[in-house]
C-alpha cells in the first residue's frame, strides 16, 4: 500500500519486553500491506552511560572518539529489534548509518546530513524485509568512512531525512508521550493533546524548548513535504499530525544544507507607532494593545526593548489605513501613563509613515548563526539603515525607510540567490483554527544589552557577524526606538538573547570589540525567562497579543522585552516568574483540557462575589 518510516526513541526500546512490543507493532504495520523502515535510538540511558564512561577516562574526550563511542549504542538497538522481528517470522535486516549510506558533513558531534543513498534500502524493501536503521549517525564520506553523529535529536532527524529521501508516505515518531501537547505537562498538568499542528507552528514550539520533536527534523519535513505523526509507543491512539506544505520536488543532495532562505518578502503598506518613555511596570502593554484591539485594529510587529531607568519604549506597526485610529489610541493613553510612574510630559508618541518591512523566510535558518548576520551585512553594504528588527525561527524581518525597500529586496535576493514576493496579507481569521496552538517556556536564555552603539548602517551586521564567527546563535533581537546623542554621535541600544551557556563568551567577544564598534558596554542578565504563544490562527485576529499581555499584568508580571512574528508573540520576564507566566498564558487562551476548564469555571462561578 505505502511506505512508512517509524522511529522509536530510547524509552521505547529500553528493555527486552519493550523491544518485543516494538517488533509486534512493526509487524502489524507490515501486515496492513506497508513497507516499513524502522529507525531506533540507543536503549534507555545507554548514551548517558557511554558519556559517563568517557569522562571517567578523560575530562576532555575528542569529538571523533566520542562519535565512535556513542554510535555503538544504536548498533545494539538495531540488532536486537531485527532479532525480535525475525523471531516473529518477519524478515528484517539491521543497518548502521554507514551501511545505509547516510553521508554527512565532516563535523563530529553535530554533523548535518548531505545525502542518503537509498538503493540498498529499496532493494531490501523489495525483498519483503523490514529495514532497521541506526538513528543519530552517518559517515563523512565513502572514502574516509569517518563515523559522525548528528547531535541532540539526531534519531528524529535521521528518520525524517530517510522519509524524505525515500519519498515515504508517512514518518511516525513513537515516543513516551501521547503526542504534542499545548505546553509542558510537568508545568501545566492540564495541558491537552493537539490533533494536528502545522510545521511552522511546530518549528517555533520545538525551538522554544518543546522536546517532543527536534527543530531539524521539523525543518526537513517542512522542506520536503513529509507527513509527520507523533504517537505514543504504549497505545494505539492516533497522536498528533504535523502538517507540512504541499510537496515541492527538490534535490536530496545537500539535504540539510540546502538554501536556508526560501524567499524575500516585502510589505510597503506599513506605518510605525512608537511610545517613548512609558512606565516600566506591569500592565502598560496590556492597556495599550487592549485599546488597540477594542478598535478592531490588527498589529503586525511589536517590539519592546530594554532601557535604563524606570521607563521603556514600545513600538508596533500597522497597515497605513489603520494608522490614524491607532495613533489616536496611543495619544489618548499618554496622559494616563504620564500620571502612573513616568515623569510628567516625558511620554510621547512618534509616528513614521514612510517605512517598509523586508523579510527573509525559510526553515533552513534554524541553528545557523550567520543567516541573520548575512541579512544585516547585505543591507549595510547597500547603505540601508535598519530601524526595527524582529526574529523568529523561520523569518527575520527588518523595518527600513520606504525609499530603501526596492534596493533592500534586490540586494537580499542576490545575496541569498532567491526570488521575492509580497508579504501575504491576512484575509481574516479561519473560524475553526484556534488563535494560539501552544505556549512554551525557555528558562535557559540570557539577555545581553549593547549600550549606546552608533546608529548607522552596518552596526548590527558587525555585531552579529562577530557572534556568528564564534558559533553563537542569537534568538530575539531588538533595537531600541529611543536615540541618545553622545559626543555628537547618535546612538541606540541593541538587546538580544542567547543560550545561557553562551552568554559570557558573547559578552567577552563583544566587549573586546567595543573600541572598534564604538559602544559603551555590554550588560548581561542571566535571570530571565522567555515565554511564547504560538499559533497560525493569530493571523488576522486582533487582540491576541493584548490577551497575552493582560494575563501577565493580572499576575503582576513585568515584561522586559517583546518581539513578535506572524505566528508568535514572545515576552522576556524575570526567571523567577517564568513558570507562573506560562501557566497564566495557557489559562488565558483556554488551552487546558476541556474537563479541567469546565471544573475550574464552575468553581469560579460558585465562589463568593
Amino acid at each position: 500500500m505505502g511506505l512508512i518510516v517509524q522511529k522509536y526513541g530510547g524509552t521505547s526500546v529500553g528493555t527486552v519486553e519493550r523491544i518485543q512490543a516494538v517488533a509486534q507493532r512493526v509487524q502489524a504495520t507490515v501486515n496492513q500491506g506497508h513497507g516499513v523502515v524502522v529507525v531506533v535510538s540507543a536503549m534507555g540511558k545507554t548514551t548517558d552511560g557511554l558519556v559517563q564512561l568517557a569522562h571517567e577516562i578523560t575530562a576532555n574526550p575528542s569529538r571523533r572518539e566520542m562519535d565512535m563511542l556513542l554510535a555503538t549504542g544504536e548498533q545494539v538497538s538495531i540488532a536486537l529489534v531485527s532479532m525480535a522481528l525475525q523471531e516473529l517470522g518477519q524478515p528484517a535486516i539491521s543497518m548502521t548509518g554507514a551501511q545505509v549510506g547516510i553521508i554527512t558533513e565532516a563535523i563530529h558531534s553535530r554533523a548535518r546530513i548531505l545525502q542518503i543513498a537509498t538503493d540498498r534500502i529499496e532493494r531490501h524493501l523489495k525483498d519483503g524485509k523490514v529495514v532497521v536503521i541506526a538513528g543519530f549517525q552517518g559517515i563523512s564520506s565513502i572514502e574516509d568512512l569517518e563515523i559522525t553523529t548528528l547531535g541532540r535529536g539526531g534519531s528524529d532527524t535521521s528518520a525524517v531525512a530517510l522519509a524524505a529521501a525515500l519519498q515515504a508516505d508517512c514518518c511516525e515518531i513513537y515516543t513516551d508521550v501521547p503526542g504534542i501537547l499545548t505546553t509542558d505537562p510537568r508545568l501545566v498538568p492540564e495541558a491537552q493533546l493537539m490533533a494536528e499542528i502545522t510545521c511552522d507552528e511546530m518549528l517555533e514550539l520545538a525551538s522554544l524548548g518543546a522536546k517532543v520533536l527536534h527543530p531539524r527534523a521539523v525543518e526537513i519535513a517542512r522542506n520536503y513535504g513529509v507527513m509527520l505523526v507523533v504517537r505514543s509507543s504504549w497505545t494505539d491512539d492516533p497522536g498528533t499530525r504535523v502538517l507540512a506544505p504541499a510537496y515541492q520536488p527538490r534535490r536530496i543532495e545537500g539535504l540539510e544544507i540546502v538554501h536556508p532562505v526560501d524567499c524575500v518578502e516585502y510589505d510597503r503598506d506599513q506605518a510605525r507607532i512608537a511610545l517613548l518613555r512609558v512606565p516600566d511596570q506591569p500592565g502598560v502593554a496590556a492597556r495599550l494593545f487592549g485599546e488597540i484591539a477594542s478598535q478592531d485594529l490588527d498589529v503586525d510587529l511589536i517590539i519592546q526593548s530594554i532601557h535604563e531607568g524606570n521607563t521603556n519604549d514600545i513600538a508596533f506597526t500597522v497597515v497605513q489605513a489603520s494608522l490614524l485610529r491607532a495613533e489616536a489610541v496611543a495619544e489618548a493613553l499618554i496622559p494616563t501613563l504620564a500620571g502612573e510612574g513616568a515623569r510628567e510630559g516625558a511620554c510621547e508618541v512618534m509616528i513614521d509613515r514612510a517605512i517598509a518591512k523586508v523579510s527573509i523566510a525559510g526553515a533552513g535558518m534554524i541553528g545557523r548563526p550567520g543567516i541573520a548576520a548575512q541579512m544585516f551585512s547585505t543591507l549595510a553594504a547597500a547603505g540601508i539603515n535598519i530601524q526595527m528588527i524582529s526574529t523568529s525561527e523561520v523569518k527575520v524581518s527588518c523595518v527600513v525607510a520606504a525609499d530603501d525597500c526596492d534596493r533592500a529586496v534586490e540586494a537580499l535576493c542576490q545575496a541569498f540567490e532567491v526570488g521575492s514576493q509580497p508579504a501575504a496579507k491576512a484575509i481574516g481569521p479561519v473560524s475553526d483554527v484556534p488563535p494560539v496552538r501552544g505556549v512554551a517556556l525557555d528558562l535557559n536564555q540570557a539577555q545581553l544589552a549593547i549600550r549606546s552603539i552608533p546608529d548607522r548602517p552596518g552596526m548590527a551586521a558587525k555585531v552579529f557577524q562577530l557572534l556568528a564567527a564564534h558559533q553563537i546563535s542569537v534568538d530575539m533581537i531588538i533595537q531600541s526606538q529611543r536615540c541618545r546623542v553622545i559626543d555628537g554621535v547618535t546612538t541606540r541600544d541593541i538587546a538580544f538573547t542567547v543560550a545561557e551557556g553562551d552568554a559570557r563568551q558573547a559578552q567577552a567577544c563583544l566587549q573586546a570589540a567595543a573600541g572598534e564598534l564604538g559602544f559603551r558596554e555590554v550588560v548581561v542578565n542571566t535571570a530571565i525567562a522567555k515565554v511564547s504563544a504560538v499559533g497560525a490562527g493569530m493571523v488576522g485576529r486582533p487582540g491576541v497579543a493584548a490577551c497575552m499581555f493582560r494575563a501577565l499584568a493580572a499576575e503582576q508580571i513585568n515584561i522586559q522585552m517583546i518581539t513578535t512574528s506572524e505566528i508568535k508573540v514572545s515576552c522576556v520576564v524575570a526567571q523567577a516568574e517564568g513558570v507562573r507566566a506560562l501557566q497564566a498564558i495557557h489559562r488565558a487562551f483556554k488551552l487546558e483540557a476541556a474537563g479541567t476548564r469546565v471544573a475550574r469555571e464552575a468553581a469560579i462561578g460558585a465562589s463568593p462575589g
